[in-house]
């Protein structure tokens, strides 16, 4: 003990400076936005390579129940693709090039290489980042159902804010009906999230689908989300406070996928009083 008080007192000018160094450095960084964005920029690339190194063994240990789950979806793509094809040539030979279907979203995979969910705020770590054209606003889905949005990127990486996020405000309705709220989360069970603001009039009923509303630039309408596990109003009667059981399995993330909205900027433009470039 009287070793450890002799180095702090011999030190002690160097300790004071990094100390002092330390505080100057936090508050800097909390007080400047670009300063801060910097900072979680550099821990990103940092974290996310042992991220990357922790997550490769954890996927050497789950290949087999990964595989499954990608043949399981390859099986329903496969169906969708048999199912729509007709439809898709009724389109393409009935109508001309200027009612032709445009492809506004585009699709790209990543994996989760963290994943926390314990917290009242929870994010994700992919292994996409600015290099793969991976931009903060897009949304991440399985699936199964919605995962989160971009947050930041670094070159390599990306952080997603999780559903299971007490900042995390998603646009979602009934899947029998156009009435739409807000996806929140409470804090509580991982498998669980609430949806807010549904009007009085809504045909509520237990076990019903909950969807995207499309009703944003991020998720397009139909990704679903979870079904009605209960209800109630509100202390004034007029919207129901619904409890949203998951799709996902939100400690078990492995790969996802990332949306690209193409128009995003158009439309962004547009509601923001901005002259569209044409």
């Amino acid at each position: 003990m009287q070793q450890i008080v002799n180095f702090l007192i011999r030190n002690k000018n160097f300790l004071l400076f990094l100390l002092l160094l330390f505080i100057s450095l936090a508050l800097t960084i909390q007080s400047h936005t670009y300063h801060r964005s910097k900072f979680i920029s550099s821990t990103n690339f940092i974290s996310g390579g042992l991220y990357n190194w922790s997550a490769s063994i954890s996927d050497y240990l789950k290949l087999k129940e990964q595989n499954e789950r990608l043949l399981e979806e390859n099986k329903r793509l496969h169906n969708l693709l048999q199912n729509s094809q007709l439809d898709t040539l009724s389109i393409i030979n009935h109508t001309n090039d200027s009612l032709a279907p445009v492809k506004t979203y585009h699709y790209s995979t990543a994996r989760v290489i963290n994943n926390s969910y314990n917290k009242p705020d929870n994010y994700l770590t992919i292994n996409k980042g600015k290099h793969d054209s991976i931009i903060p606003d897009m949304g991440v889905i399985t699936d199964k159902g919605i995962i989160g949005i971009i947050e930041n990127t670094s070159h390599n990486y990306g952080r997603v804010i999780s559903i299971l996020n007490s900042n995390s405000r998603i646009n979602a309705q009934l899947k029998k009906s156009e009435h739409y709220g807000s996806l929140i989360w409470n804090g509580k069970d991982p498998n669980i999230a609430q949806l807010e603001v549904i009007p009085r009039l809504a045909p509520v009923k237990i076990g019903d689908t909950i969807m995207t509303g499309g009703r944003s630039t991020i998720f397009p309408k139909g990704i679903p989300i979870g079904t009605i596990s209960d209800y109630k109003l509100d202390v004034n009667d007029s919207y129901y406070l619904i409890d949203v059981k998951l799709f996902n399995d939100m400690t078990n993330i492995g790969f996802v996928y990332i949306i690209e909205n193409r128009d995003a900027a158009e439309i962004k433009q547009l509601e923001t009083g901005e002259t569209p470039d044409e």
